[in-house]
């Protein structure tokens, strides 16, 4: 029987022989591969955390004394290793392990932290809530993958610091986040594992000494009694000694013996202690290994016998949005690019290539980025700071006051947008447009395909008096949805039923890449006999004053976002609406104020009922409604078009019917455009 089947729980671990457990790394190794190469996942973090995982399960009695990971992704090991091995079957799907820790899955996962430098905080947290209960026991933070370069984590650093609770930091140093880590912390990491040892060294003088008769033995000794001073010399720890910090290391991150020994020696000091141990990202699987752009950092579904992808990738939104970055580039010198760890899943490698001495990564730092973007501007610069929208919310304070107040001109591009699906709810970007809207003068645009992208993208850098966001989902390319025309070039007519006659019982209003789903649903009632129309507005914000004048002529308009409900699109045409005295109907269609579940984005997208199918039911069931209202018909007296189909699901359609707004916060009132 495989050793791996032998490990159900940490108990198990602890069991086993030591000579034994090489042998359990490479079948751990082995099930990483076998499990990454059927869904996709963090391969590379965990194949670098594998021997220290181990570790530290044989040396804490976890649950009882909590292991923190941080960023959450290098987590599946610890999954493996707390009984959750079936579960890699679906791993990020449906029903599966979540890729991050998750506290439903187990009692293991104290907490579920998908973004990074969180997790020396909550160790803090748990630890002083132990010392008011009376309980002792240590906490661990695994800190890596570049965790360490967050604001968060120094902060917390200097709370851990203050008092002697058994606060364990694993320093988990590959010297990478996505890619290579930036920063002087990340310099002064690289110096400990590029220089010999100081012990060594003592070491090597002891035995050259040695061998000098009489004076040997004196110059050694007072050479070991300047030891503090070698060390600070020779390796960075000093900074966190002068913190008041216990520190060990460095460990090869990849014997398990010598981990174990030092997490030892760590539990037993009863006090803060960081234990710095040096891994390789990748280790033990040649393609991840050989990878120099991020060491297959998340990797989608490949061939484990020689790592090409399975599944042939077609134009993503990133790579436009690259593209059209370099281009814009070579025509505008004062355009920079700014990233926070993120140089190639958000696209900026090429502009980096391009233009390396206009591209600024600054680790993993978004609220750095935002402000320093800020000074950028008022300097004369126009920034480009891309970044996850899920990340955006990091950095909400210093959007607002350190960009918004000052009105600079600095342009966020917002990938994953929208729902992503598999890495779980914390990586969902559905709070983007509900932060923006708070902003004064924020100028939101939301294209629906790879031209409207690259026509927002220009014109957001053109902006000169404020600041702009362009947003888009994870993935492919939505297919080219040209208009059939063009209103004031704010608003592009995708569908109508019944040509360019202004009035329509209908108007579907579509921000992004949900209008395909929203001409299809469209199409479908007026096919009916009803007279539709679908337009799509790629800048979203402010509403164009078009959406308006159409709106004047529908019995019942329509939103469709993929963002949340509260204070979202749909909100922002209502207020809009409102402030004209549009006494008219509107329905918004969007996401649920919800943490999703895993799923794929199509698959989430069909549960939230924003497909063309679930998007025409929406509609229908609300015709009917406004039907029956006027006349007190029946649902079978009513033509075809305004029969109700199946029940939308509960959270996902919001009723702002004459000024009216249920089942979500009033909209607040937006700043003037």
């Amino acid at each position: 029987m495989p050793l791996l089947a032998t490990i159900t729980s940490p108990a198990d671990l602890r069991a086993l022989p030591a000579d034994m457990l090489p042998a359990l790394a490479t079948e751990i190794r082995d099930f990483l591969v076998s499990a990454c190469a059927r869904s996709g996942g963090h391969l590379g973090p965990n194949l670098g955390a594998v021997e220290l995982t181990i570790a530290l399960h044989r040396v804490f009695d976890s649950p009882r004394e909590p292991i923190i990971f941080d960023t959450g992704h290098q987590c599946y090991v610890h999954k493996i290793l707390t009984g959750r091995q079936p579960g890699f079957e679906r791993l990020k799907s449906a029903g599966g392990l979540s890729g991050y820790p998750a506290r439903d899955e187990s009692e293991h996962d104290w907490v579920e932290n998908s973004h990074a430098s969180t997790a020396l905080s909550y160790a803090d947290g748990m630890a002083k809530a132990f010392a008011v209960r009376g309980d002792s026991r240590p906490v661990v933070a695994v800190v890596g993958d570049g965790a360490l370069t967050g604001g968060m984590s120094w902060e917390a650093l200097n709370n851990i610091a203050a008092k002697d609770r058994p606060v364990i930091i694993v320093v988990n140093d590959n010297g990478r986040s996505y890619s290579p880590t930036i920063g002087g912390l990340a310099d002064r990491l690289a110096s400990l594992r590029l220089r010999p040892g100081y012990e060594d060294m003592l070491e090597g003088i002891k035995k050259s000494l040695g061998r000098t008769p009489m004076v040997g033995r004196a110059v050694y000794d007072a050479l070991h009694g300047m030891k503090k001073g070698i060390k600070d010399v020779l390796a960075p720890q000093g900074m966190f000694e002068d913190l008041g910090l216990k520190y060990v290391g460095a460990v090869d991150g990849h014997d398990i013996a010598a981990l174990e020994s030092a997490f030892r020696r760590a539990r037993d000091f009863g006090a803060p202690v960081i234990v710095h141990c040096v891994t390789t990202k990748g280790f033990g699987y040649a393609p991840a290994q050989a990878d120099e752009e991020d060491a297959w950092h998340s990797r989608g579904a490949f061939d484990p016998d020689n790592g090409l992808l399975t599944l042939a990738a077609g134009p993503t939104w990133t790579e436009v949005f690259s593209a059209e970055l370099v281009r814009i580039g070579a025509a505008r010198s004062d355009v920079v690019a700014i990233t926070a760890a993120m140089l190639y899943p958000t696209g900026l490698a090429a502009f980096a290539q391009a233009y390396p001495e206009r591209t600024f990564d600054v680790g993993i730092a978004e609220q750095h980025a935002v402000t320093s973007a800020a000074g950028m501007a008022m300097a004369g610069l126009h920034p480009v700071v891309a970044i996850y929208a899920t990340f955006l919310n990091r950095a909400f304070d210093q959007m607002l006051l350190d960009v918004g107040l000052h009105r600079m001109p600095v342009t966020f591009v917002l990938d994953r947008a929208g729902i992503t699906g598999d890495d779980g709810p914390s990586h969902n970007g559905m709070w983007d447009l509900s932060i923006l809207g708070v902003v004064p003068r924020m100028r939101v645009a939301a294209p629906r395909d790879a031209q409207t992208l690259r026509t927002a993208l220009r014109e957001a850098i053109a902006q000169e008096t404020g600041p702009t966001a362009v947003r888009f989902p994870k993935g492919a390319l939505a297919a080219e949805l040209p208009a059939l025309r063009s209103v004031d070039d704010s608003v592009d007519v995708l569908y109508e039923s019944y040509g360019e006659d202004p009035g329509v019982e209908v108007l579907v209003v579509a921000a992004g890449p949900l209008a395909a789903a929203a001409v299809e649903a469209g199409a479908s009632i007026g096919r009916d006999g009803c007279a539709v129309r679908v337009v799509s507005p790629t800048w979203i914000r402010p509403v164009p004053q078009a959406v308006l004048d159409f709106a004047r002529t529908a019995d019942l308009v329509v939103t469709v976002e993929d963002g949340g409900l509260s204070g979202g699109f749909g909100s922002w045409v209502a207020q809009r609406m409102r402030e004209d005295f549009l006494d008219r109907p509107l329905l918004t269609l969007g996401l649920a104020q919800e943490f999703l579940d895993v799923g794929k984005r199509a698959d989430l997208l069909v549960a939230a009922g924003l497909h063309g199918e679930g998007i025409e039911q929406s509609v229908r069931t609300r015709m009917e409604a406004l039907h029956a209202a006027m006349d007190g018909g029946s649902a079978e007296s009513r033509p075809a078009a305004t029969r109700p189909g199946n029940p939308v699901r509960p959270g996902n359609v919001v009723d702002l019917s004459r000024h009216e707004t249920r089942g979500m916060d009033p909209p607040t009132r937006s700043a003037p455009s």
